[in-house]
């Protein structure tokens, strides 16, 4: 394993600049992507049995109780989207909020991915306290966005079967 050796001072200056750099980068990096790439939900963003269409994230981890108390920086950069409300309240404006629960997600699956990186220059405790620092900080995130998505993405059928029968 290569490690690089630096003063303990510097270490740590290092590893909160480069949390700051892998957070804010690939928030750009999601901000960037075109909208037709998050048309849909891929492998990883699918819904999985056990969470029941968002249900499980209110049942078991109370998201509801905490989710409005996070930062949302969706419009961080020009022309992004913020998701403490929605865009509209018809179908179209539903789905641009899904895609963007998309998005987000992507993000801070994608900044958690970077935290192995700090064992390239951290010793191993520090290495595992800077890994367990990016899930703990991201996998609230994640489990927002999906919830947010499942619940929005049943209203979005529901109101699509009631214009199909008018």
């Amino acid at each position: 394993m290569l490690q690089l050796v630096m003063p303990q001072t510097w270490t740590v200056v290092v590893d909160v600049i480069a949390w700051g750099l892998f957070h804010a980068l690939t928030g750009y990096a999601a901000h960037r992507l075109p909208d037709r790439r998050l048309a849909r939900d891929g492998w990883g963003l699918r819904q999985r049995r056990f969470e029941d269409g968002g249900r499980w994230y209110r049942r078991r981890l109370r998201i509801h109780r905490w989710k409005d108390r996070l930062p949302e920086a969706g419009a961080l950069f020009a022309g992004g989207i913020s998701k403490r409300e929605l865009p509209a309240l018809d179908v179209d404006g539903l789905r641009v909020f899904v895609r963007e629960t998309r998005r987000a997600e992507l993000a801070h699956w994608w900044a958690l991915w970077c935290g192995p990186l700090f064992v390239l220059w951290n010793p191993p405790l520090p290495a595992a306290l800077l890994v367990t620092y990016g899930v703990l900080v991201n996998l609230p995130f994640i489990a927002i966005q999906r919830h947010n998505r499942f619940r929005t993405q049943a209203l979005i059928e529901r109101l699509e079967q009631r214009r199909t029968r008018a």
